[in-house]
């Protein structure tokens, strides 16, 4: 019988999960990033894992369940995985935010300041 494709687990087809994590690590520019969630994902699905991130950033930074899930309108579910997620052994969730911590202290001290808006508009100026 076969498996509903929203159904699916990552161990359903590991070689495809392998292929989009490749896939991931050959994105190299924020611009790049765009382009390829944009194909990847629908809206909706974009939405939702920058809500994800943005309940970690809160989350780390000391901020309640209630008032992570009142400020970015996840649900305690939500928040709640993305807790264990971020004191869990993998690790993915500190790796990227201390990244992204990162590359803004660096973009501050450079005096870089992004407007992502503009850039997805192709703005330039």
């Amino acid at each position: 019988m076969a498996r509903d494709s929203r159904t699916r687990d990552n161990a359903s087809n590991p070689e495809e999960t392998k292929r989009l994590c490749e896939a991931v690590c050959l994105v190299k520019t924020p611009e790049e990033a765009v382009a390829f969630l944009a194909d990847l994902l629908s809206p909706h699905e974009m939405c939702d894992l920058a809500q994800r991130l943005e309940v970690a950033t809160l989350l780390r930074s000391g901020r309640s369940y209630v008032d992570v899930s009142s400020t970015t309108g996840a649900s305690s579910t939500t928040v709640s995985r993305v807790s264990k997620c971020l004191r869990g052994e993998r690790g993915g969730y500190r790796l990227v935010l201390e990244r992204l911590d990162g590359a803004a202290d660096a973009a501050e001290h450079a005096g870089i300041e992004k407007d992502w808006d503009s850039e997805k508009q192709g703005d330039k100026s």
